[in-house]
């Protein structure tokens, strides 16, 4: 799959276009992990229903990724973007009565509806960086994304915070008054205003932008016979389900520390997501820098899957009274001292960040024709952030509590070892 318009002579312009949409992608995803939280003290949530919030969001991805495809094969790639965004524009609109009536179940659809515009706008943005350069250097590519992609992570919290939270004080432990709801759900209501008019503004940018388009696949066949051959390759497959479990951990790590401070008693709750973000982003920076240069990807994705278990295992079991990390790294400097359990789940972030990049090139080796199909199938892949949280929320409720359901993450990371030593490799299900 190439170019086939003389505009994509250089790839600069492409790249600058579709990093803005990765740095949105990640503003609009990572906003979650202010809000679930937020969410749960304003209309007094369980963790299991603050959950919730994530699972709305990342289930859309099981119900529209296919139809997702099927539209880009029939309007490409900038169109399935600039659609896209205009979804997402959508939801953001349905925010506002959301907070307005403070309805929990309008704030599920609106989430629900966002989720549905950023299947869309993953499944056109991903095969494209992957298809714009060379296949070995992918992964150097799609960290480059990603960076911008966790960067808006780590900027997302801290303007959800200064933009809502930081117009009153809501002490963490009281319960609160009616007139404190109001304040709470009121100041919801103009930021995400403002961020429906930027997505559509922005989507208008998109469409009307002089961003190549990728030759349309030509593959045989109806769509069923299409998924039918996209499913007899393991690799593919197995690279699908190890993005699930991915993006099962990445949302645990990114979303709940939000809840899990909360439950420590740290103020600041809304912010923590930043620490993890801050963390993908050095994961990146280091993808970038190593690979391929110094590790494969292959090797790359195992070194993070054992980076993973061993953080979990030291999260689980770890003291929350311990505060050696932060008096070692984060005090000195002028930082906050936190429980080294917390950041330890931010420093998860460093073990997560090479997966995406380094899995999706492993995945789509060889798929051709079957690119588009192949490319949402990995999209349902995020399907996994709903599940992951679920299961951590429901597991928070039994003995194991808030800390000890973190286990959930180890056979995830287990998983994606696997992928990395061998699932990757499998060429077919007779030699598996």
């Amino acid at each position: 799959m190439t170019v086939d318009t003389p505009k994509a002579r250089s790839g600069v312009l492409p790249m600058v276009i579709v990093a803005m949409l990765f740095f949105v992608l990640g503003f609009a995803t990572w906003l979650n992990g202010s809000l679930m939280p937020y969410l749960k003290q304003m209309l007094q949530l369980s963790p299991l229903q603050a959950s919730l919030v994530l699972f709305s969001f990342y289930i859309a991805v099981t119900f529209t990724a296919l139809p997702s495809a099927w539209l880009i094969r029939k309007v490409g790639y900038k169109n399935g973007m600039a659609l896209g965004m205009a979804v997402m524009m959508l939801a953001g609109l349905l925010y506002i009565p959301a907070a307005q009536t403070q309805t929990f179940g309008l704030f599920l659809l609106a989430q629900l509806v966002i989720g549905t515009g950023q299947t869309l706008l993953q499944t056109a943005v991903n095969p494209y960086v992957v298809k714009i350069g060379p296949e070995e250097t992918a992964a150097v590519r799609i960290s480059i994304m990603g960076i911008l992609n966790k960067t808006a992570g780590v900027v997302a919290p801290l303007v959800f915070t200064a933009l809502i939270v930081s117009g009153f004080t809501v002490p963490v432990d009281t319960a609160l008054s009616p007139e404190q709801i109001d304040a709470m759900a009121a100041s919801l209501v103009l930021p995400y205003l403002g961020l429906a008019a930027f997505l559509g503004l922005l989507g208008l940018a998109v469409k009307y932008s002089p961003l190549p388009e990728l030759e349309k696949e030509s593959g045989t066949g109806t769509g069923f016979e299409q998924l039918k051959a996209v499913l007899a390759k393991p690799a593919l497959v197995l690279g699908v389900l190890s993005l699930f479990v991915y993006v099962a951990v990445e949302v645990i790590a990114g979303d709940t520390i939000g809840l899990f401070a909360l439950s420590l008693g740290v103020e600041r709750y809304t912010v923590m997501t930043s620490y993890t973000m801050a963390c993908m982003v050095l994961g990146y920076i280091l993808g970038i820098l190593l690979i391929p240069r110094v590790l494969s990807q292959q090797k790359a994705l195992a070194v993070s899957a054992v980076l993973g278990l061993v953080l979990t295992l030291v999260v689980v079991f770890g003291d929350t009274s311990s505060y050696l990390i932060a008096n070692t790294l984060l005090v000195p400097f002028g930082g906050t001292a936190l429980p080294d359990t917390l950041l330890c789940i931010a420093i998860l972030g460093l073990a997560n960040a090479i997966v995406w990049p380094a899995v999706w090139p492993l995945a789509l080796s060889g798929l051709g024709t079957l690119t588009s199909i192949g490319s949402a199938l990995l999209i349902m892949g995020i399907a996994g952030g709903a599940f992951g949280p679920l299961f951590w929320g429901l597991a928070s409720g039994t003995a194991l509590g808030q800390q000890g359901a973190y286990l959930v993450m180890l056979p995830c990371y287990a998983f994606i070892l696997f992928y990395a030593v061998k699932g990757h490799k499998l060429t077919s299900w007779k030699s598996s």
